[in-house]
């Protein structure tokens, strides 16, 4: 059970700053607003993006199942839309396998938390 909480706290402490570093950039640096404009979003949704992960980041750590979860499949959704976009403009598969990396450390969070549920 202690490898498990280990595992837990480590893949969501990883998913947890990446969302709040990323959410700053997404607010914040000119840069992304055209990479946005890239993938072909506009640029309401980069605010939009950059305020559901700071959400998220907190909603993960919350002990309200419904909150924890919906952040888990709002984040495996965002991975998955990420990496799908850039494989449809061609963007290098650098930034394909990236979102997909993201994806798979959310899914061991996930299943590390349920475990620890299910001991309770």
């Amino acid at each position: 059970m202690k490898s498990t909480k280990i595992t837990y706290y480590a893949t969501t402490g990883i998913i947890t700053a990446m969302m709040i570093f990323i959410a700053f950039e997404t607010l914040t640096k000119p840069e992304v607003k055209v990479s946005m404009a890239h993938l072909g979003f506009p640029d309401y949704f980069r605010i939009e993006l950059g305020i559901t992960k700071l959400i998220g980041a907190v909603f993960i750590w919350l002990p309200v199942r419904l909150l924890k979860e919906s952040a888990y499949i709002g984040f495996a959704i965002m991975f998955a839309s990420a990496s799908l976009a850039h494989f449809v403009v061609g963007d290098p598969a650098s930034k394909v396998i990236a979102g997909l990396v993201f994806l798979a450390i959310l899914i061991v969070s996930y299943v590390s938390n349920t475990k620890i549920q299910k001991a309770k």
